[in-house]
């Protein structure tokens, strides 16, 4: 009996990696990520924007539906793929926070939280009988080394970022932001910015806007989500302004 996986059966077990070096369910997660609703995260010396599109169905109470969560209150997180996934390593990056804070004394790091969930996404990678994680999440936050956004892979590596988008409008986003984000931009300024390129990445798809802001100021380091009137006012704003 033959020890090696059946040609073309190398996406069967997580832990077997194809001939030419690739773990195909990690791949095949990442493209679940791919076809999710956009989330993007920017980052400016005044503070961090964490944005996401919504889907929402008619008879559904809206706050169920949303991408965003507060980590801490220093640090949010936006989450695209499978909501389930996402749900469980939120929970799990909320009790490091405050495991942090009970042993120290002190606000978690952006970064050691994400290196947290990471560590728990790559564990998934390794072991027969599980599946990786079908989520990726962008991470931002102020804390003493400054305003920080990391984005997470199913695999559980992670990259620091100024700005950076996941999902199925990520193509679209990344144009506008390579084109027009600056480090030097007010924290109103990527408020505005990030907008554009959610409303631009849902227009591409001809789907309506509806989309959910938050912001975490470098002056207070207080997570804060912007009201559905506020966002509406940027929308009205942004197509005014075409």
């Amino acid at each position: 009996m033959s020890v090696f996986a059946a040609p073309g059966a190398y996406d069967r077990a997580i832990t077997v990696f194809s001939p030419d070096g690739r773990l195909f369910q990690v791949e095949y997660a990442m493209e679940l990520v791919n076809r999710g609703a956009t989330i993007l995260g920017l980052q400016s010396a005044e503070g961090i924007i964490l944005g996401a599109e919504e889907s929402i169905e008619p008879l559904e109470e809206a706050g169920y539906s949303w991408k965003l969560f507060r980590v801490d209150e220093h640090i949010g997180a936006a989450i695209v793929g499978l909501s389930s996934d996402a749900r469980i390593l939120i929970d799990q990056a909320r009790i490091y926070a405050q495991s942090n804070k009970l042993t120290y004394d002190e606000p978690i790091d952006t970064e050691v939280v994400t290196k947290r969930i990471c560590d728990i996404q790559q564990m998934y990678t390794q072991h027969a009988g599980v599946r990786p994680f079908g989520v990726s999440l962008i991470f931002g936050g102020v804390d003493k080394t400054g305003a920080r956004v990391f984005g997470t892979h199913p695999s559980g590596t992670y990259r620091g970022y100024k700005a950076t988008a996941l999902g199925a409008g990520r193509e679209t986003v990344l144009n506008i932001l390579k084109e027009e984000y600056k480090e030097t931009l007010s924290l109103e300024e990527i408020k505005k910015l990030a907008v554009k390129c959610l409303v631009k990445a849902l227009e591409a798809r001809t789907l309506p806007p509806r989309i959910k802001i938050s912001v975490i100021p470098t002056e207070t380091k207080k997570l804060e989500m912007l009201s559905d009137e506020a966002v509406d006012g940027y929308v009205k704003e942004f197509s005014a302004g075409k």
